[in-house]
């Protein structure tokens, strides 16, 4: 039976702490754009208070979260945990994202507050401001066994570290951030770190996509609020061209007639328009 709330429950705060992998899904605003799911193991997180969830943000080949989150008006994230063990349980959390890049401010007080352990690799701690909570029966759930966690992504990013601390600059995260974690397969800006590296070593991201779907070079969504610019350039032309119409005296009565009524449909939309193209009486 499903349930629904408002924070955390008390009662399910130890079980999120006990799980070995969650689930972090997000997606642009855009509805060209492409949903992203993503697992996440390990013990680095935690639930500070019964709004609020955090995760270590280990660096990866992509970085949709990160895009989808910092991308303005949107912030959007749900986070999953399934019972594996034990009673079947399905969990999720809906919020709003927040990126603290490692190094900011924000990052480093978090990680003192909640003495979190910091790993080489790790390029952010992403925290979720709850405003729903929901459970369900997770009755189809596979039973699975723990055996243990991997290791691979620490090493091969502690032995990175040693390379750079070495002497070799080519091995620096801000260099990998440039690399492949400064836009998202739809080309939205992803890691303040990896662009401002690749402005200054000049390095050009990776591309991420192939076939039709892949974005062209230098090509964003074009979406505000989910209106697309290309509704508002047919709003512009076709009042332009009205008005053009209205001047000329063959049809100027009827251009005018048509203006009232275009007026009226347009005012009629107001919620589907941006705000900087809005129309006021």
């Amino acid at each position: 039976m499903g349930a629904f709330f408002e924070t955390i429950p008390e009662t399910l705060i130890q079980w999120i702490l006990a799980q070995k992998v969650f689930w972090v899904s997000t997606a642009p605003l855009s509805g060209k754009g492409h949903v992203n799911v993503s697992p996440k193991g390990g013990h680095a997180f935690g639930v500070p208070d019964r709004k609020t969830f955090w995760y270590l943000d280990m660096t990866g080949s992509g970085n949709e979260t990160i895009s989808h989150l910092l991308e303005p008006g949107n912030g959007r994230v749900t986070i999953l945990f399934n019972a594996f063990e034990g009673p079947p349980r399905i969990l999720r959390m809906w919020g709003k994202g927040r990126v603290l890049e490692n190094g900011s401010t924000d990052f480093n007080d978090l990680v003192e507050r909640e003495n979190i352990e910091v790993p080489p690799g790790t390029r952010s701690i992403i925290m979720v401001d709850i405003h729903q909570v929901g459970s369900s029966c997770g009755y189809s759930v596979p039973l699975f066994d723990f055996k243990e966690h991997r290791t691979t992504l620490d090493d091969f990013f502690k032995r990175k570290e040693d390379k750079f601390l070495a002497g070799n600059e080519k091995e620096s995260m801000d260099r990998y951030w440039a690399l492949k974690n400064a836009f998202s397969i739809d080309g939205l800006p992803g890691m303040k770190r990896g662009l401002e590296a690749g402005r200054v070593y000049g390095i050009e991201p990776v591309k991420k996509m192939v076939g039709p779907f892949a974005p062209k070079r230098g090509a964003t969504l074009s979406t505000r609020n989910g209106f697309l610019v290309e509704h508002i350039v047919i709003i512009v032309l076709t009042l332009l061209l009205a008005i053009t119409l209205a001047t000329h005296p063959a049809f100027q009565h009827q251009a005018q007639a048509r203006i009232r009524d275009m007026m009226v449909q347009v005012k009629a939309m107001p919620d589907a328009l941006p705000s900087s193209v809005r129309f006021r009486d």
